[in-house]
């Protein structure tokens, strides 16, 4: 990687007029450039850009097709910090990350649970395929093959909650739920003073809300989630990978996945969140 820069930077000198030339038939050399030689601006670029290198993630990886119990980048979730569930797997940075921002919370009298963590490709196709068959219905109520019979109608309505199968930030390792699946909860009393907290500090921590209210800045995607928080450091870098890898053609593998492409899934959904989580 830093030799591409170190390549980059030579470009930028030669446009800045130092290059090879000829004077009175004797060629003169350009400088020799190396780490020591290069304008401290430069180099500070150069270890801003290092530290930042995304990593090799896969397109499996994108979309959830893996185990996070066998990933080496994945760990559990101790029980102490979630519903008691204790299947629940973050990666090990976001883990990190949210243990940090538990404690602090903590000792201004707020408690966060993780409520829900990673989902891969297989738990995230049964959510989906439950409640397009009408298993599981729409918010409660909704038994979505008879409500909405035509596929796009009926994909439509389940993406105001769920993602398709292999669209999904849970797929990641860098998302997760807390506290509550209501948006109602977070609008008054103990809830209100938890999302008070996590708006204030979440980003102390490097974590954004995914998905806020739709507006001029996220006019798409799914519905508002204020218990829904991502590990920005780690989820920008998927999410410009997404932008770059993804398209709604490799969206397969489930019930209804043909309407990916006439919906825009990757653009609306999968690349549809807040300016704070938004990378690129």
């Amino acid at each position: 990687m830093k030799k591409v820069l170190l390549l980059l930077v030579l470009l930028l000198l030669l446009g800045a007029g130092v290059f090879v030339f000829r004077h009175n038939n004797a060629v003169v050399e350009p400088p020799q450039m190396n780490e020591t030689t290069i304008p401290p601006t430069l180099r500070d670029v150069i270890a801003r850009a290092d530290s930042t290198v995304i990593p090799a993630f896969s397109l499996d990886y994108l979309r959830g097709r893996f185990d996070p119990a066998t990933h080496p980048d994945f760990t559990k979730v101790a029980p102490e910090f979630t519903d008691r569930d204790g299947t629940y797997y973050l990666r090990k940075d976001a883990y990190a990350a949210f243990l940090a921002m538990h404690a602090a919370a903590a000792k201004d009298g707020v408690q966060l649970k993780v409520i829900s963590a990673t989902r891969n490709f297989d738990r995230q196709k049964s959510i989906w395929e439950a409640k397009w068959t009408g298993e599981r219905l729409l918010e409660g109520k909704e038994k979505a093959p008879q409500v909405y019979p035509d596929p796009q109608a009926r994909a439509l309505a389940i993406l105001r909650w769920s993602s398709m199968p292999g669209t999904s930030r849970h797929h990641w390792g860098t998302d997760m739920d807390l506290n509550q699946l209501n948006n109602d909860y977070f609008a008054t009393g103990q809830g209100l003073a938890e999302y008070q907290w996590l708006t204030a500090h979440a980003p102390t921590y490097g974590f954004c809300q995914p998905y806020t209210a739709k507006g001029l800045a996220r006019p798409a995607g799914y519905n508002e989630e204020k218990w829904h928080w991502s590990y920005e450091p780690i989820a920008r870098q998927l999410t410009d990978q997404a932008r770059r890898l993804l398209t709604d053609q490799e969206i397969d593998g489930f019930l209804g996945a043909e309407t990916a492409p006439t919906i825009g899934v990757v653009e609306k959904y999968v690349l549809g969140v807040s300016t704070a989580c938004k990378g690129g």
